[in-house]
């Protein structure tokens, strides 16, 4: 299975990059990890404008990496460790080998972003920094593989 994180923004805090770096690794076990970090606007006097701008590089990477969309979104679905799972698996059954996470920027995606994703996953109605949640995202690609696979990560 080959997972893509696309995302907007670099990642600043060391910590973060180690964490990072550290389930890229064990994921190898499993699969392709790729992540393409795309450039934040961060228009601030003109947030829409900012949206429009980044949503247009995530549409276009999406281009490039076809695949199964998943929207990371405070409005979408929430799922047990062990649910999402088997969405992956069955995603995998269904003749999809590649999945998309998307994590939009600090203002949100467009509409049409919305739309495109196949799955919207929320993690909570929390907020959390975008950095925070890349390496959220990735334990938890890591844990759902874990779980699919029946290793001891996942306990």
């Amino acid at each position: 299975m080959n997972i893509n994180i696309i995302c907007v923004g670099k990642i600043k805090e060391k910590y973060i990059l180690d964490g990072i770096q550290e389930f890229v690794k064990r994921m190898q076990a499993f699969g392709k990890l790729k992540i393409f970090e795309l450039k934040e606007d961060g228009n601030d006097s003109n947030r829409n404008m900012s949206i429009e701008k980044e949503s247009k590089s995530i549409l276009e990477t999406l281009e490039k990496n076809k695949g199964f969309k998943i929207l990371l979104d405070i409005q979408g679905k929430n799922f047990s460790s062990e649910d999402m799972a088997s969405q992956i698996e069955k995603i995998g059954l269904n003749g999809d080998s590649t999945i998309n996470f998307i994590i939009g920027g600090s203002y949100g995606v467009s509409e049409d972003i919305r739309k495109s994703a196949d799955l919207r996953l929320s993690f909570s109605k929390m907020t959390f920094p975008h950095q925070l949640m890349r390496l959220i995202l990735i334990e938890q690609i890591y844990r759902w593989f874990s779980i699919i696979k029946n290793t001891k990560y996942h306990k």
